[in-house]
């Protein structure tokens, strides 16, 4: 949430400012419990659910080492985190840092060496290229270890009222391949809930444009930028609109990017294997696809991305409540949506085989300007991605974070996982948001408790 000493020029339109139940316009599910990010469209007809439910195979079953007689699904690794795209996104929902002593799963670490890569991108680290693999097949010694330690950060409300954070600490050992360059970026990384990316998808770039020049015409700290990043499929530069660091400009680039980095499953995008020139056992090990031929083929990969792009975003609960309506008037006050914007109308998807026609003209609810803003030191991992800085993060959207316990059991936020809930996640909160930080600082206890149930209301 940030801070801003103007209201955005939103929020003097009563149909973005007023909140509707459905957050996803007509494609809403009402649900709840363990599969509420589970969920198709609910405009999809009978055929487009039946290739969600190809789309949803391939993303939760396991791959399996090749050669196998499993020939669709082998090919995992040579390195690799999870051998599907459900073991980050438990029940297409958010992951969480391990517990003490586990190896991270749904948690990754970038990497890469200081300098501009191809496309405008990282440069990767020489030894183990653009993030850390914590597991491997059989023969292939796994990447490294990481090892996450805490180290409290500890504060006071206005009332008094005192509060303990907890600071990750980082580190890495068993390299396999020698030690890490000097200089090397690491950045944490969670797997965000999917819920609703393929209406963000279809958010109009120019609506993104509008949210920078809006926040740059108006007075006070936020000044949110947009990222602008290589797509491999519309083989274009595009305005960032996923990951962390918006570092991805569409659905489809990030799949294939997550099947060859997080899996080890090639692809047209990424026909070669993540292996480093000093990764003999990782360049040695199998090939699952036939003849040369990527592991993933286009169609099943489409599938995967049909598959998220049109998992729905589901409806707003409690929104009557006096205490989650007086929340809303204190979220605005502290001027969070002066960066969480809170609605959209949407128009088509930038690749039309995306279920466009379901996801262009609705009124969605998603509370982002998916713009990057300087987060303050304290979030800071010093690690520029295209036009973004070591110290700016995207603007995640709010939709769904009440439903993240129902689905995965924690309240873990921010990109890395830290904040325990969404108090802590403002508690975290510096750079261009202090001010809003500052203004929750100041609210009484039963002012805290009903912004919480607001935003937990999404």
């Amino acid at each position: 949430m940030c801070a801003g000493l103007a209201l955005p020029v939103w929020a003097d339109n009563a149909a973005d400012n007023a909140p509707d139940e459905r957050s996803g316009g007509d494609t809403t599910v009402f649900a709840t419990g363990r599969n509420a990010f589970s969920f198709p469209l609910a405009t999809l007809d009978d055929a487009e659910r039946a290739r969600f439910a190809v789309g949803n195979s391939f993303f939760r079953r396991n791959w399996v080492e090749a050669p196998a007689s499993t020939t669709a699904r082998d090919g995992l690794g040579p390195h690799f985190i999870a051998r599907s795209c459900g073991g980050c996104h438990v029940q297409d929902g958010r992951g969480a840092p391990p517990e003490r002593g586990e190896p991270p799963v749904a948690l990754l670490l970038r990497l890469s060496v200081p300098g501009v890569g191809a496309k405008g991108g990282v440069v990767p680290e020489p030894n183990y290229g653009d993030q850390l693999n914590n597991n491997a097949i059989q023969g292939v010694t796994p990447e490294g270890r990481v090892r996450i330690g805490q180290r409290p950060v500890r504060g006071r409300f206005a009332d008094g009222t005192p509060y303990v954070l907890q600071q990750p600490v980082y580190r890495i050992d068993r390299l396999a391949y020698g030690p890490l360059a000097q200089g090397t970026l690491v950045s944490p990384r969670i797997a965000p809930q999917l819920a609703g990316a393929g209406l963000l998808e279809a958010i109009p770039e120019a609506e993104i444009l509008a949210n920078a020049a809006a926040q740059a015409a108006a007075p006070g700290p936020v000044k949110g930028q947009v990222n602008r990043v290589w797509d491999d499929f519309l083989q274009a530069q595009r305005i960032g609109r996923f990951g962390w660091k918006a570092n991805v400009g569409t659905l489809a680039h990030q799949t294939a990017g997550a099947f060859a980095g997080d899996i080890g499953i090639t692809s047209a995008q990424h026909p070669q294997e993540a292996c480093m020139p000093a990764q003999r056992d990782c360049l040695a090990a199998p090939h699952g696809g036939r003849g040369g031929a990527p592991e993933i083929d286009e169609r099943t990969l489409g599938d995967v991305v049909f598959y998220q792009a049109t998992l729905a975003p589901a409806a707003r609960r409690k929104a009557d409540d006096p205490q989650v309506k007086r929340g809303q008037a204190l979220f605005e006050q502290a001027q969070c949506s002066a960066c969480h914007r809170p609605s959209y109308l949407t128009g088509a998807s930038p690749l039309p085989t995306m279920a466009s026609e379901r996801l262009a003209g609705q009124r969605i609810w998603p509370y982002t300007d998916l713009l990057l803003h300087d987060m303050g030191e304290a979030l800071a991992d010093g690690r520029p991605d295209f036009e973004a800085s070591g110290r700016q993060w995207k603007t995640p959207p709010l939709w769904g974070i009440g439903l993240i316990h129902d689905v995965n059991g924690h309240r873990r936020l921010l990109h890395d996982g830290r904040a325990n809930g969404v108090l802590e996640a403002v508690l975290w909160h510096g750079g261009e948001a202090e001010a809003s930080k500052r203004l929750v600082l100041a609210m009484k206890k039963a002012e805290r408790e009903a912004l919480v149930r607001f935003v937990e209301s999404l």
